[in-house]
């Protein structure tokens, strides 16, 4: 058994005592956004704790109290990692069942009754501040599926694949935290691909999908011009969330070459509002992909995975739908890991900044249910996936509400996950001129 809190924590919570995962929050009753951890169905408001000695035991967090007052989590990964370490050590300790800290919390109705909320009456926003964010590729199974139904199984790989983490730049400003609904997306459609001459059409996409990715935040910069050894990588993260990097196929068919997505990725990415730190990951570390070509020297290093389990659930729109599990596969699925992903976007001299977001890419694994994207699990629009109760679905319609989850370890031991990754659709608005 793992350790226990004194605060009640089910047994299928994703948020146990060997979690402490990290976000912001804001209540009715203070408005203000701030830090926060999540324990069971409570949080404890870190703005509040901090400023009522709470981090009293804590000695090397004392002369940066000041970032559990800041709106968002970049003054906070900045510290680097061994002072999120301490931090999340020193809070298991606090909230344990046996604290050696019993009088800090646990015994202080006064803070308890100050800091200690109700999951359900707050509201959770993005957690970093991000300046910029960059989608890889990094999903091996994904990448072959989708180049084989595009350029058949021979080409379905690019040459450079295998190489380096192929990625592109992708839209900061519209990366939403879950449960911000994502509005349908116009854009440029070739109805007719054999035409000649061809003519797109302007109109509302209609083969919108999901890409079921995992992200990391950036910690600690790297000078411009100074890349980032794959050894040190690791270190520069701050911690992880699910991702849906929902993709308009029918706009990005049209518009990739020669520069790849653009609109047809923009226009929204969800992220869980919960940052879970490399240290409660670590137990769960597993060897990803294995590459079958000798990199270069820069890139080589381990490949290591987290074993969480990945789940995609589909609701259709209507009053009382049920949703459907489409898609269960694992973040280990991936041929890079993402200390190379940082060693690769930092070699040309890349100055990341605390808060930068790394997509990994659509993990899938290689069975027909472990598949990441509606794409691939519709042969690229030749077949349905089936819905309970009748439904069926090529792409997504408006009112669908689509929810990833992810966890880790055992109920015995205490899970380690994410909570929601979760945006309903809704319709494209009125022709936009």
């Amino acid at each position: 058994m793992g350790r226990t809190s004194w605060l009640p924590v089910a047994a299928t919570s994703p948020f146990s005592l060997a979690n402490i995962p990290f976000g912001i929050i804001s209540s009715a009753t203070s408005p203000l956004r701030r830090p926060a951890t999540v324990i069971g169905t409570h949080v404890l408001d870190l703005k509040v704790f901090a400023e009522r000695n709470g981090f009293a035991g804590l000695e090397a967090i004392q002369p940066h109290l000041h970032v559990f007052s800041s709106t968002s989590l970049n003054a906070f990964a900045q510290l680097g990692r061994p002072i999120h370490s301490k931090v999340r050590t020193y809070l298991q300790n606090v909230l344990s069942e046996d604290t050696a800290h019993p009088t800090v919390l646990r015994d202080n109705a006064a803070l308890r009754n100050a800091s200690i909320l109700p999951l359900n009456t707050i509201t959770t926003h993005l957690p970093m501040e991000i300046g910029d964010y960059t989608d890889f590729f990094a999903g091996i199974h994904h990448a072959s599926t989708v180049g084989s139904l595009f350029r058949g199984p021979a080409n379905a790989l690019q040459p450079n694949y295998k190489h380096l983490p192929v990625a592109y730049h992708s839209r900061a400003s519209s990366v939403v935290v879950s449960g911000t609904p994502v509005r349908r997306p116009w854009g440029q459609i070739l109805l007719d691909p054999t035409a000649n001459p061809k003519i797109p059409t302007f109109a509302p996409c209609r083969r919108l999908d999901i890409e079921l990715e995992l992200g990391a935040f950036i910690a600690t910069p790297n000078p411009l011009g100074q890349p980032v050894p794959v050894a040190e990588a690791e270190a520069a993260i701050f911690g992880y969330v699910l991702m849906n990097d929902w993709s308009a196929r029918d706009l990005q068919t049209w518009e990739y070459v020669p520069l790849g997505p653009f609109n047809a990725k923009n226009f929204a990415t969800t992220i869980s509002p919960w940052v879970v730190l490399p240290d409660a990951l670590e137990p769960f570390a597993a060897k990803g992909v294995e590459n079958d070509v000798e990199v270069l020297p820069y890139l080589r290093g381990e490949n290591k995975q987290y074993d969480i389990r990945l789940k995609v659930d589909l609701t259709p729109a209507g009053e009382g739908a049920v949703p459907t599990t489409v898609s269960e596969t694992s973040a280990r699925n991936l041929l890079w890991s993402f200390p190379q992903m940082v060693a690769h976007h930092t070699i040309a001299g890349c100055n990341m900044r605390a808060g930068d977001l790394l997509g990994s890419g659509t993990i899938s694994g290689e069975g027909e249910r472990e598949r990441g994207s509606l794409l691939e699990q519709n042969g690229g629009g030749k077949r349905s996936i089936q819905l309970v109760r009748g439904a069926e679905r090529k792409f997504l319609v408006d009112g669908d509400t689509v929810t990833i989850t992810g966890v880790c370890g055992t109920e015995e031991e205490g899970l380690v996950g994410f909570g929601e990754c979760t945006g309903q659709i809704l319709e494209a608005i009125e022709k936009p001129w």
